[in-house]
């Protein structure tokens, strides 16, 4: 009886440790698809659509914000996709993307279609690259002033050893 009642125990322990090791790997996985879709403008940058992948972020850990005037969220995981790693997802205050593990623009670019920037943002990148979204994924006008929503790929001596993918605004002046 007592084998009975320590067997039952020991399965439903088991099956409550699979159920949540599966939830984490859904978790993992969702947060995977949710990120880079952010990173490449999947949807389009808009302050809901930060807003949806901070809260994600926020989720799964807390921020360092002592580089750069940004929020750095160190993963638990590893994610990735077509060949790129990241454990790092980036905000600043008009952009939302990943940390790409290596220097990787020239890779980010001719995967994405991304065309060489012809400004180093005040030396900020060694090397940057990106893409205009088409006029109908650009954000209506009066939302958020005139600009574009792009996706860009930097990288540079103050994200050693990381590439910046990310989906920015940049309001026209």
């Amino acid at each position: 009886m007592h084998n009975a009642k320590f067997l039952r125990a020991a399965a439903f322990s088991l099956c409550a440790a699979l159920q949540i090791f599966q939830a984490e790997n859904l978790m993992a996985a969702s947060a995977n698809a949710k990120f880079f879709d952010a990173a490449l403008c999947k949807p389009p940058y808009t302050m809901t659509s930060a807003t949806e992948i901070y809260d994600a972020a926020e989720a799964l850990a807390k921020p360092d914000t002592s580089s750069l005037g940004a929020a750095i969220y160190k993963l638990p995981s590893e994610i990735g996709r077509d060949g790129f790693k990241s454990t790092e997802v980036f905000f600043a205050s008009n952009a939302v993307g990943i940390l790409v593990e290596g220097q990787r623009a020239d890779d980010l670019a001719a995967k994405y279609g991304l065309k060489p920037e012809t400004s180093d943002l005040l030396g900020t990148s060694t090397k940057g690259y990106s893409r205009a979204l088409p006029a109908d994924q650009q954000p209506e006008p009066g939302l958020a002033g005139p600009g574009k929503v792009s996706i860009v790929a930097r990288q540079g001596d103050a994200l050693p050893g990381k590439t910046l993918l990310a989906c920015e605004f940049v309001q026209d002046f």
